[in-house]
């Protein structure tokens, strides 16, 4: 392997890799040695890289716009662009833009023969009818979510009736043709999936449930992944 070689995987797996990543992870994910991980990180800041961190500590990339570019495969290149294509067609208003944005960055960065194939993708993205359009401020959700900040919503379920409800926002996801939030209901002390359509207005209660998001995501997950293959297991009889 080349020390350039070297140093690009180094960046691919300090990029990758969720922060503060320790030697001892880079060592397996690189398969060099201790001293060599320490020498190329170096190296890495001294070609301009902002790494955060020192050893014992963990690392931290900091992304600095003076860097090369990432380079993409076909495959990869074909992939950002069915998903940002995607996020285009239903993603809400801010993300929505966002999407069209980053293909916009991707195509001013990349190499020729690769602007190429972004502006002719055989792979796309069409919705021939659009999700219902979030009746609530979703990038204020995104930052609820993110925040780990418990909110209030008044919430119309689909027999009309209209409850005001605390509750711990997981994640937002689309399916069944709508934007969905999962998230932890205080009324019902239960995981619930709440339309975004459905929510007539949403403040934050101040309080947070700080640092729980990950685990209950992981069990509300869990929670769907059962109760779909237990629906699938009394359709087909077995």
């Amino acid at each position: 392997m080349t020390r350039t070689h070297r140093l690009f995987q180094l960046m691919q797996t300090l990029r990758r890799l969720p922060a503060p990543i320790t030697a001892a992870q880079l060592v397996e994910e690189t398969g060099v040695s201790l001293r060599t991980i320490y020498r190329d990180i170096d190296a890495l800041r001294g070609l301009g890289a902002v790494i955060d961190g020192e050893a014992g500590f963990g690392y931290t990339l900091i992304e600095d716009a003076a860097l090369p570019p990432l380079a993409f495969s076909d495959d990869e290149l074909e992939a950002l662009v069915l998903g940002l294509r995607d996020v285009a067609v239903i993603g809400d208003p801010t993300l929505a833009a966002a999407a069209v944005s980053a293909l916009a960055k991707l195509k001013a960065r990349l190499p020729a023969r690769q602007t190429h194939r972004l502006q002719h993708a055989v792979l796309d993205a069409r919705r021939f009818t659009s999700p219902p359009k979030p009746s609530v401020d979703v990038a204020a959700l995104r930052r609820a979510t993110w925040d780990e900040a418990t909110i209030r919503i008044d919430y119309e379920d689909a027999k009309g009736q209209v409850t005001s409800r605390d509750a711990d926002p997981l994640s937002i996801v689309y399916m069944k043709d709508a934007h969905m939030l999962m998230a932890w209901c205080h009324m019902r002390a239960d995981f619930r999936v709440f339309r975004l359509d459905r929510m007539q207005s949403l403040e934050l209660t101040g309080a947070s449930f700080r640092p729980r998001r990950v685990p209950m995501l992981r069990d509300h997950m869990a929670r769907l992944r059962a109760e779909i293959a237990q629906r699938t297991t009394a359709e087909g009889g077995f």
